[in-house]
Order: C-alpha cells, then sequence, then structure tokens
C-alpha cells in the first residue's frame, strides 16, 4: 500500500506546523536509518500519550493508538507518511475502539498547542478542513493496512491482577511504604513508546514490569517450590522477563538522547 498513489491526497507531509516537527533528515526519500527512525518513534509516541492526557482519555484508548502506529509502521516507511498526522489520526481511531470518543477537531486543536504553545485554536478555515479530512483519509489508510484489525490485548488488566496477588503476598506496611504499584504503572506507560509493545506477549510485559518494581525497592515475597512470576504466569521464562526489561531499559536510554 506504499508509493505516491496511497499518500495523503493534498498533504503528504501534514500542515506546515506539523511538518516542520519531522527530523530534518528524514524527509524526502532519504535512505532508512533505524536508528534515527527509532528515535522518530519514540518522540511520536510521547506525543501521543501527552496529546491523550490533555484530551482525557484513559490509559487503555491511548495504549491501543500507541499500538496502532507501532503496527502501522511496521509494514510501510516512514519516509512515506507524516508521523505525527498518522498520530493524530491513530488516536482518533483508538477512541473509537475503545469507546472513548473524541472530535477530530479537538485533536487538531490539542496538536496544534503541543506544536505552537500559547497559540489560540485554528480557525475553522481551509488549512484546517485541510488537515481534518486528512485525518480522516489516514484513518481509513490505517484500517486498510491493518486489515481492520484494530483491537487489541494489552497488559493492563494483567498488570493490575498480578499486582493483587503479589499486594497478598506482602506485609501490608512493607506495602504502603513502597510505590510498587505506581512504577508498575508507569514502566507499563513507558513500554509503549517504542515496539516492544508489540514484540512481547501482554502478560510479559505485565510480569517484567512488576518484576522490575518489586527489585527497584527490593520488595522480597515468600519463596516456595516456584518463583512467584512462574506461579502468576506459568508460560514466562527468566529469559522473557530480562528481554521486556532489556527493551525497556533501551527506551530510557532513548529518552536521555531524545532530551
Amino acid at each position: 500500500m506504499e508509493g505516491p498513489s496511497s499518500r495523503l491526497p493534498g498533504t503528504p507531509g501534514g500542515p506546515s506546523w506539523l511538518g516542520g516537527r519531522r527530523d530534518s533528515s528524514s524527509g524526502g526519500e532519504a535512505e532508512a536509518d533505524p536508528a534515527r527512525d527509532t528515535k522518530t518513534h519514540f518522540r511520536v509516541c510521547r506525543f501521543i500519550m501527552e496529546t491523550g492526557v490533555k484530551l482525557g482519555m484513559r490509559s487503555v484508548p491511548v495504549a491501543t493508538a500507541c499500538v496502532l502506529y507501532h503496527r502501522f509502521f511496521e509494514h510501510v516507511s516512514m519516509r512515506a507518511y507524516e508521523p505525527y498526522l498518522v498520530a493524530m489520526s491513530c488516536l482518533y481511531l483508538a477512541g473509537k475502539v475503545e469507546e472513548q470518543h473524541i472530535r477530530a477537531r479537538d485533536i487538531i486543536n490539542v496538536s496544534h498547542r503541543y506544536f505552537n504553545s500559547g497559540c489560540t485554536p485554528l480557525e475553522c478555515d481551509k488549512e484546517f478542513w485541510d488537515l481534518r479530512d486528512s485525518v480522516v483519509q489516514c484513518e481509513l489508510l490505517i484500517l486498510r493496512q491493518l486489515n481492520f484489525h484494530v483491537s487489541f490485548e494489552h497488559p493492563h488488566k494483567y498488570v493490575l491482577h498480578y499486582l493483587l496477588s503479589v499486594k497478598s503476598l506482602v506485609n501490608r506496611h512493607a506495602w504502603s511504604r513502597t510505590p510498587v504499584a505506581e512504577t508498575s504503572w508507569a514502566l507499563l506507560r513507558d513500554c509503549y513508546h517504542g515496539d516492544m509493545c508489540i514484540r512481547h506477549t501482554p502478560q510479559h510485559i505485565a510480569i517484567a514490569t512488576l518484576y522490575l518494581a518489586l527489585n527497584s525497592y527490593g520488595v522480597e515475597l515468600p519463596v516456595g517450590e516456584k518463583e512467584w512470576w512462574q506461579v502468576l504466569c506459568e508460560d514466562a521464562t527468566k529469559a522473557d522477563i530480562d528481554a521486556v526489561i532489556s527493551d525497556l531499559l533501551q527506551l530510557y536510554d532513548m529518552d536521555a538522547k531524545c532530551i
């Protein structure tokens, strides 16, 4: 589906305030650079999360928007489509998928404010309507590219279940003194900055974020015949957990480079 015929009509690079946010070396027909692309995807996912918060979206719809974005660019080149325009369409589509409908106008205005702090909302002029049409057309493009498979299983429900199970094994005073739950949720959210959220199973991501949170605060669980994480997730191995944590630490390294 890639190529000139599948570009968004009239706005291949998005409006000037949007297109200007692309890395200067990533436009046109530049050769693929995995490191640069990874950094761009990280920045765009941060945009999705911050915009989602400003739109009042719940955590699962925002996570769905990130997965839609990563799935889309799993199949197409970043040089064919404006990443931030795709991100806006992913937010729009995710709201529908997760039954938290967000108006396209609100997404456009919040995105405009994101890139132009202090500016007034866009007027309903030709630029606004052209951008709105591009968001809607890009939504259809994403649906076609993903063969309408836009409903995903997220780790959130597993994190909640695992937290409740682990909490029952820990002294309640020790649990209240350490922000294990808050840290687990924060780590889970950070997983969506990269494509690790689509490369690992939801259960493995959930168990790894909890494992890292517990280890970070030195919280020890009772020792039994099996490790606690094997009891909660039978198919998880230590290698699976280490792989998730390794990918997450690479994202934190990316965060430092993107400041």
